[in-house]
């Protein structure tokens, strides 16, 4: 984020950062364009002179209920409209997702990670601190994830809340919900189906239920995660990805 200089001594005088100008610039077009009354904890950055805008997904994907004012919660309708203008913002190259989340609402945390999935520039992930149940498929869904060595991640099946009427049709209905989310991630990562569905299954490991916590190594050598790297790595990676990018869009113009 941005300060400005509030010392007003006569002596006093710093000189504007155009590169800063420019980013606050882009960080407000953003904001406009999604018309948002409170901010979100999304920030554009300059990365070897090319703008990228990192957006976090934290505490509890909220869904189309809303959560008490003690969770900290990640609302689809604030980063929804948010990705849409990154995508179609000519100023911004690209979007770095920093995950720290519990997971949260299954259909909300798809609509998210398909709309990352689908774009065409560069994005990248990386996971901090935890990246569990649907924050799986966000984690994937950049075309390069990351995840610090200290960061894990929850494998378990899906859950119902409320009021769960005990007939096939539930059941059905749950098998489809996972298929989704099991669809999407083999889609988008290395996983096999039935790999995923064995450590979603996994009885030995957690006390009270399904499931498998995977540590940074063990989510890339699953094949879930691309590489264990931190901040550093994901903003290497953006530099060689834009710049790939570049190179691929001056030969099809030559084409």
């Amino acid at each position: 984020m941005f300060f400005e200089n509030n010392d007003k001594s006569f002596f006093s005088f710093t000189a504007p950062n155009p590169s800063e100008e420019a980013t606050q610039s882009i960080d407000d077009a953003l904001d406009e364009s999604v018309n948002e009354e409170e901010s979100d904890g999304s920030v554009t950055i300059n990365v070897n002179g090319k703008y990228i805008h990192c957006l976090t997904i934290i505490g509890q994907i909220e869904g189309h209920y809303t959560l008490p004012n003690t969770t900290k919660t990640t609302k689809y309708e604030h980063i929804i409209p948010r990705i849409v203008a990154i995508e179609e913002n000519k100023d911004v190259s690209g979007l770095l997702l920093v995950l720290n989340t519990i997971g949260g609402d299954i259909e909300a945390g798809l609509a998210i990670a398909e709309l990352i999935s689908g774009m065409k520039k560069p994005t990248v992930s990386i996971v901090l601190g935890g990246g569990h149940s649907i924050g799986i498929p966000l984690a994937v869904s950049a075309k390069k994830s990351f995840i610090v060595p200290s960061a894990s991640m929850t494998v378990h099946p899906v859950r119902m809340n409320g009021l769960v009427l005990g007939v096939p049709q539930t059941m059905s209905y749950l098998k489809k919900m996972e298929e989704r989310v099991v669809g999407f991630i083999e889609r988008n990562s290395k996983i096999k189906a039935d790999r995923f569905r064995e450590l979603m299954l996994n009885s030995d490991e957690l006390i009270s239920d399904f499931g498998t916590v995977l540590l940074g190594e063990e989510a890339v050598k699953e094949g879930l995660i691309d590489s264990v790297g931190s901040l550093s790595d994901a903003l290497e990676c953006f530099a060689q990805m834009i710049e790939e990018k570049r190179v691929s869009d001056e030969q099809d113009f030559n084409f």
